[in-house]
């Protein structure tokens, strides 16, 4: 292969690589927004308590104390 045709070859792969990287970053998931088993459990029994009116909202337990 000539030098020419193999920096060609290297050319097109590396827009292929380009355009994978942005198909992968459009759709990747934030690692954040993702629970564990154990923090979903918590979250439905958090919101099972504040339905239950065993809980209050942040933003009233601060007016409560004054913030």
């Amino acid at each position: 292969m000539s030098e020419a045709a193999a920096l060609e070859q290297l050319t097109a792969e590396l827009k292929a690589i380009r355009h994978d990287v942005e198909y992968i970053k459009e759709h990747m998931v934030d690692v954040d927004m993702i629970l564990t088993k154990g923090e979903e459990k918590r979250l439905e029994e958090s919101l099972s308590e504040y339905r239950q009116g065993k809980a209050v909202r942040l933003e009233d337990f601060e007016k409560e104390m004054g913030r």
